[in-house]
């Protein structure tokens, strides 16, 4: 331990030109950018130790942009080692998709075949799919090759920047509450549940989880005990204007803009999303109808009655609302005084490779998809587009899972363990479902965890066992690679990690 230093530094992520939108199955062109994309980062040292928390305004991480961020800081010769390094996405679905075309040597997954191209090869003599918005063909939208170049080069200038801005200084690490993120799965009385489903039905029984308003908070100073930035760790994914046709960082810009409205411009916000792959901003029972369109047959209602409640969170005023509640209770928890700044942290960071079961498929099961996908396109008529792959998912997602099984029984899962003073880090590559982190937090041995979702990888959703039987999207084999029993593990193993850098 000794001589600790932090350092801070933010780059724009924005896209020079148009993109498509990623995160719907509609096909989205964006129009205008609503607010800055960023990357934000922040280094942290002592003599023998380092961390670098790299938060970035993405739907998700994927393994080829974590290759290309790290490969560009391979040699960098100022002692940064790129696997120290945690990239994380805030999983706004305004946002660009940017895989390109490198493949990561780690992952077999990354190679699947797609909902289109497996369509495409069933398709009968004479129909096509027809991009309902000219995506391939139009120079004016960014290419994936083009975003992952540029993603990948401006956030490794980010972490490179904040590794050469290391100074002395400490955190005060805190809570808050924001009631933002609500679960999104609605159950019904035999037995099925339903991710947006509507509540305003006999049939509705319960809501399949809880919620998590917590907001772990650090509070991070200079040598001279002046605020520099503030680290905030929220279970609710930035998912509010998530159909819309521009780009944005959803509810999270709005706080950092209110934030630095009242601390000033040179403080960071660095957001992390905690386990909420069952959670949404939506609140499903005092249900209001958005003003926008949002192109999502899982969202229509038939005369909803009217409530007095949250402006609809798939709306601007919505997002501006979610914001300004994170923003207000960063600010409260501040004025309210904290406890003094660690300025001389244990930190140990930890990287494990653990391997989790790749959920599977049966041949049946195979057979039955086949045969729905070929009986579906024969009986459609005319040509098909991206509402014919929604239509499709479930069956898809088995035929491209049976491909990826027999190649692949283990999924190798990046996990980064942390003590960070009486501070506990824990990451993954999935969207956890609100239950296993609730699991982690309330066993670990941490005076705080904080909880990293998303961050180096993207493995789609990691259900509870509950979600499964229940079905829908989210739960459904084609929504993740891991199912329940790897959770149990991924919860197990996470613990014993964090509880055996914590034990007296």
């Amino acid at each position: 331990m000794g001589h600790f230093q932090i350092g801070w530094a933010e780059a724009d992520i924005t896209p020079d030109k148009k993109v498509s939108l990623v995160g719907q199955f509609a096909e989205r062109i964006s129009e205008y950018v609503e607010k800055p994309l960023t990357a934000t980062a922040m280094a942290v040292t002592t003599d023998d130790e380092q961390l670098v928390l790299c938060s970035c305004d993405l739907v998700g991480i994927s393994y080829t942009l974590v290759d290309a961020v790290r490969a560009k800081l391979e040699g960098n010769g100022e002692g940064l080692d790129p696997m120290k390094v945690i990239l994380s996405a805030i999983h706004t679905h305004t946002g660009p998709g940017y895989t390109g075309r490198g493949n990561s040597t780690r992952k077999l997954s990354g190679s699947s075949t797609s909902f289109r191209a497996l369509m495409e090869a069933e398709l009968p003599a004479g129909k096509k799919y027809v991009e309902s918005a000219n995506i391939t063909q139009n120079p004016e939208i960014a290419t994936e090759d083009e975003l992952l170049e540029m993603l990948s080069d401006r956030i490794a200038g980010a972490v490179l920047e904040a590794w050469r801005n290391r100074a002395p200084g400490g955190f005060s690490n805190a809570f808050g509450r924001a009631a933002v993120g609500m679960c999104r799965r609605a159950c019904y009385s035999d037995g099925t549940a339903q991710m947006w489903g509507d509540t305003d039905m006999a049939v509705f029984t319960q809501l399949e989880g809880g919620n998590d308003s917590g907001i772990e908070l650090l509070y991070v100073f200079d040598g001279e005990n002046r605020l520099t930035g503030i680290v905030a760790n929220l279970a609710c994914p930035a998912q509010c204007v998530q159909h819309r046709l521009f780009v944005s960082p959803d509810f999270w810009g709005e706080a950092k803009m209110l934030v630095r409205k009242h601390f000033g411009e040179h403080v960071f916000l660095l957001p992390q999303c905690s386990a909420a792959g069952d959670q949404c901003p939506v609140d499903l029972i005092r249900w209001v109808e958005p003003e926008s369109d949002v192109n999502d047959p899982n969202l229509k209602r038939n005369n909803p009655p009217k409530r007095k409640a949250d402006p609809s969170m798939f709306d601007l005023a919505g997002m501006r609302k979610a914001g300004k509640r994170i923003a207000n209770e960063i600010i409260e928890v501040y004025e309210e005084g904290l406890d003094a700044p660690q300025t001389d942290p244990e930190l140990v960071h930890q990287v494990h490779m653990m391997q989790l079961p790749l959920r599977r498929t049966t041949l049946t099961e195979v057979n039955t998809a086949r045969k729905a996908v070929r009986e579906y396109l024969r009986e459609k008529d005319g040509d098909v587009d991206f509402n014919d792959a929604a239509a499709l998912q479930v069956h898809l997602g088995i035929l491209r899972r049976a491909e990826l099984q027999d190649r692949l029984d283990i999924v190798d899962t990046e996990v980064h363990v942390i003590r960070l003073g009486t501070v506990a880090i824990a990451t993954n590559p999935f969207e956890l479902f609100l239950d296993y982190g609730n699991q982690i937090k309330a066993r670990s041995l941490a005076e705080q965890t904080f909880l990293i979702q998303l961050a180096n990888g993207t493995e789609g959703y990691l259900p509870t066992e509950k979600a499964e039987k229940g079905g829908h999207y989210s739960a459904f084999l084609s929504s993740g690679l891991v199912g329940h029993v790897g959770g149990e593990q991924l919860v197990r193993q996470t613990l014993k990690q964090i509880n055996g850098l914590f034990k007296a």
